[in-house]
């Protein structure tokens, strides 16, 4: 089936410029977060503008479908507060871990292991995974908007309500919510425009802009570092985010091509969304996923990879946008990490509470990732009891191998945490 190139290149262009404008705040959202984990914010954007740049080309060029990809919502908590602070290791071992973790994820995508990775994860883990990821960014865009703070005699109280700053990012979730729930192209990016504004009439914003030249385009250079492979605790690390991106990427690809009847683009363009997430780590960023904004691509009509190299070329346009963008304030990014954070929360219509030898360990996912404030231990605890319930029920026979041995590794990895 040739799909390349489409004639209606209007069309094609057109959604590009939407999947765009839905998808140009992960720079400011990607980089937030990434400069927690210890990189400079302005370097942090432009890792993100060249990984998603990156992507985009190369799926529009080589899978030739219209699919964005950019660094995962999820993932970059995953990769700043579990990989980065947890672990203890410096921004360049992190990125080590992201290189590896794409390395097995492509070793998946060009091998059978892929469909045995499929096979041996049950579906209810896989869903817990993205409802605590969900939560999780919930409780950061909460933190992060002032909203709820360390309480004295609690782990968690309410914000003060009454200072500005909090009004403010009440405020702009107000209008996020009120952008999204009526459908509003490209939402999230005025969501933040708007959010930008109301912290300037409050008096909360820092004017003060941040200027990228070419120079420190050309000067750019966060490498990743492998010294710490020999550690147990490396390969620890490199297990969540590899069965992360293993897993997002398969589902989110198949639906996404499913709605444009191009099944047989499928290997392509997880080859190429494996590429690039292994490449995020010498760009210097978390691991680019396909992202689920790719909908408004294809509600836009697009069809072919050339809607995917538009996106990718207005991305590197993006570079001129950087001393605009880095005004934006946490208030008004609070907001979209809250949002995202409860529609990942949606898979919780997937598990099936009649069976409590699935719904138990999925549980222990969802809510031990934002309590543990670790998305590699809240997996752990999940990943450890499922075998256990399973056996315990007399149910052994529905364990594969290689999920076996995952809990496994997890269990040693709690072994050695309480050892040291």
């Amino acid at each position: 089936m040739n799909n390349w190139p489409n004639k209606n290149w209007l069309n094609e262009i057109i959604a590009g410029l939407i999947g765009y404008l839905t998808t140009v705040y992960i720079v400011v959202v990607n980089s937030s977060i990434l400069s927690d984990a210890g990189i400079n914010r302005e370097d942090a954007m432009i890792a993100t503008i060249l990984a998603s740049a990156i992507g985009c080309l190369l799926v529009g060029i080589w899978a030739r479908v219209p699919i964005i990809i950019i660094p995962g919502m999820g993932v970059n908590a995953l990769f700043a507060y579990s990989i980065v602070e947890q672990y203890q290791f410096t921004y360049e071992q992190g990125l080590g871990v992201v290189v590896v973790s794409g390395l097995i994820f492509l070793l998946t995508a060009i091998t059978p292991l892929g469909e045995a990775f499929k096979q041996a994860i049950p579906d209810t883990l896989k869903h817990g995974i993205t409802i605590g990821l969900g939560l999780f960014l919930v409780l950061i865009g909460l933190e992060n908007g002032g909203l709820i703070v360390s309480g004295e005699h609690s782990i968690i109280s309410l914000g003060d309500f009454s200072s500005p700053s909090v009004i403010v990012s009440l405020l702009s979730l107000l209008v996020g919510v009120i952008l999204f729930v009526k459908n509003v192209p490209a939402n999230f990016l005025l969501t933040m425009v708007i959010g930008t504004g109301i912290a300037y009439v409050f008096g909360t914003l820092d004017t003060e802009q941040t200027s990228i030249t070419a120079e420190n385009i050309a000067n750019f250079l966060v490498l990743p570092t492998f010294g710490h492979m020999v550690d147990f605790t490396f390969w620890i690390a490199v297990l969540p985010l590899a069965i992360v991106l293993i897993f997002e990427s398969m589902g989110l690809l198949h639906g996404q091509l499913d709605m444009i009847d191009r099944h047989e683009s499928f290997h392509r363009a997880n080859k190429s969304s494996a590429i690039t997430a292994m490449l995020s780590g010498f760009l210097g960023t978390s691991p680019t996923i396909p992202a689920a904004e790719t909908a408004a691509v294809t509600a836009a009509k697009g069809r072919t990879g050339l809607a995917s190299i538009v996106i990718g070329l207005l991305f590197l346009s993006t570079f001129f946008l950087i001393p605009y963008i880095s005004l934006v304030p946490a208030n008004a990014i609070s907001p979209i990490l809250i949002i995202v954070g409860v529609l990942m929360m949606q898979s919780i219509k997937h598990i099936n509470i009649d069976d409590m030898t699935e719904a138990f360990p999925t549980f222990l996912i969802m809510f031990m990732i934002p309590f543990t404030y670790s998305i590699a231990d809240g997996m752990a605890f999940g990943f450890i009891a499922y075998p256990i319930v399973k056996i315990v029920s007399g149910r052994k026979q529905e364990l594969k191998p290689l999920m076996i041995l995952i809990s496994i590794l997890f269990l040693i990895e709690f072994i050695l945490k309480g050892i040291m």
